[in-house]
């Protein structure tokens, strides 16, 4: 496992690397140490090369842009070499054996890597969900808001949580934790308007940015939500888990005589959500916070 550091501190080439001996501590270090491309040895002891890679692909907590590059001392057959790219390999390199060629695919492969992450940490959108991420929802409100002072019209921000007994289930693996924001994301493009701003706010927290919407507005939007979430159990572990929804709302008649903007809204709404979860984390139904 490497990653890029400072020249001075480096190893040869200007890659640190993390060094184990077994399939399960490759496992382990991998998602501790994220680091920015994994050497794999397809002879690696316990589970072998190919298998490590591939949980490695299946893990979410693993970023899939990270580069996996097998090595073997053999001669790899064409099944080999297929099975693992199927397994999520960039590269396997094979007997015969040449370091000078290992290097310079591995400093490819770490740029383009790390040109991806540049790339998502500018980008406005969240990965998993399709929503805007906390950055994207900001912008959208300092716009959303500058519209409405334009207009001086309302605005509302409605915070919520999806929250049930998934929660404290330690059954549900990762793969549940995606189907649940998926489901997040498919109600919420399906409650909101075409000119609300939707987006993720925290790993089990979303927001709504609502223009025209004063407190009834808001209270609308926090019904459809509930009725929506209602009827949209989640599949985890052959078992059907359903929603229930903490929620909060911050919300003005006229934002341009208000004492606060839009991005104030959002962080009410925000907090408010946040202490009503630790004040009542099992709550069936949170009340919702007004400002």
């Amino acid at each position: 496992m490497v990653g890029e550091v400072p020249r001075e501190c480096a190893w040869p080439h200007g890659y640190a690397a993390l060094r184990v001996a077994t399939s399960q501590r490759a496992l382990e270090l991998a998602l501790i140490a994220q680091p920015d491309a994994i050497i794999i040895d397809m002879a690696l002891p316990d589970l072998g090369g190919r298998v490590v890679c591939e949980r490695l692909r299946q893990d979410g907590r693993m970023p899939l842009n990270v580069p996996i590059i097998l090595t073997t001392a053999a001669v790899a057959s064409r099944s080999e070499r297929l099975e693992a790219y199927a397994a999520g390999a960039w590269e396997l390199c094979a007997e015969p054996f040449d370091v000078e060629i290992l290097l310079l695919k591995l400093a490819a492969f770490v740029q383009a890597k790390l040109a991806a992450d540049r790339i998502r940490e500018e980008t406005l959108v969240d990965e998993e969900t399709g929503l805007y991420n906390a950055r994207g929802l900001a912008r959208r409100a300092r716009e959303i808001g500058g519209e409405a002072i334009r207009r001086s019209g309302a605005l509302a921000c409605v915070a919520f949580s999806p929250l049930g007994e998934f929660n404290s289930d330690s059954a549900v693996t990762l793969e549940g934790d995606r189907e649940i924001a998926e489901t997040v994301s498919r109600v919420c493009q399906g409650s909101a308007r075409l000119s609300d701003a939707v987006g993720r706010i925290g790993p089990n927290e979303y927001a709504i940015i609502a223009p025209g919407a004063g407190e009834d507005g808001a209270e609308r939007i926090v019904a459809r939500l509930r009725e929506s979430f209602e009827s949209a159990p989640v599949r985890i572990n052959e078992r059907d888990h359903r929603f229930r929804l903490a929620t909060s709302v911050a919300a003005v008649t006229n934002l341009a005589d208000s004492a606060v903007d839009a991005m104030e809204l959002l962080y009410r709404a925000t907090t408010s959500l946040r202490q009503a979860r630790v004040d009542s984390p099992s709550a069936s139904t949170a009340p919702v916070v007004r400002q």
